[in-house]
């Protein structure tokens, strides 16, 4: 199963955002990684290099590499309405997201390791496979045996509020994919419209 295993505060450092982990590395050095540090003289960005940085950030944020990133794009691109707002929505969709949104895991890489190690049911069925895309209605919730595992339950915090397409009870470790989220309502900082630009080339 492909995923980044490389330095996390590496990209969040490229990206000036912590995308990956607490991004605590931010707060000694924000300036881009690579010798001579902040020193360094850089070439101005072309619109190509901003096009491309907007889709790895989008692929790093969400864990999904090229070819799985490139197949939900065209996925989008067939959807009625925009592209750029049917790829977030398609991406929010993934049950290893989706887990991380209703806070049953701190991360999005510990979402997607509770998936791959069977502790996650859907619809009364255990799902083993982080790309599962969800539909509205859909029930999530862990396993029961997880349910008794203190470890797994320590890691369980609160849904934010703003993520109002996902009902959960932290009681019950259980949680309901209510609707498609509408991207206003997705706080990820990514200007989805370079993307649909740089594919569309």
């Amino acid at each position: 199963m492909a995923r980044y295993t490389g330095p996390k505060n590496r990209i969040c450092r490229i990206f000036g955002e912590p995308i990956l982990g607490s991004g605590k590395s931010l707060k000694k050095n924000s300036f881009p990684p690579g010798q001579h540090g902040n020193s360094r003289k850089r070439k101005s960005t072309s619109e190509y290099a901003i096009q491309l940085k907007e889709k790895q950030k989008a692929k790093y944020t969400y864990g999904v590499l090229e070819k799985q990133f490139r197949n939900t794009y065209e996925e989008a691109n067939r959807m009625k309405g925009a592209t750029g707002e049917n790829l977030i929505r398609l991406l929010e969709a993934r049950l290893d997201n989706t887990v991380y949104r209703m806070g049953i895991a701190p991360t999005r890489p510990a979402a997607r390791q509770l998936v791959s190690h069977k502790h996650v049911m859907v619809n009364g069925h255990i799902v083993n496979i982080p790309s599962y895309r969800l539909k509205p209605g859909d029930v999530i919730e862990l396993k029961p045996n997880s349910k008794a595992n203190t470890d797994l339950t320590a890691m369980v915090g609160a849904k934010d509020n703003k993520i109002n397409w996902l009902e959960f009870n932290e009681g019950q470790m259980k949680g309901t994919y209510v609707a498609h989220p509408e991207r206003e309502s997705v706080p990820e900082n990514i200007k989805e419209q370079l993307i649909v630009e740089l594919y569309s080339k």
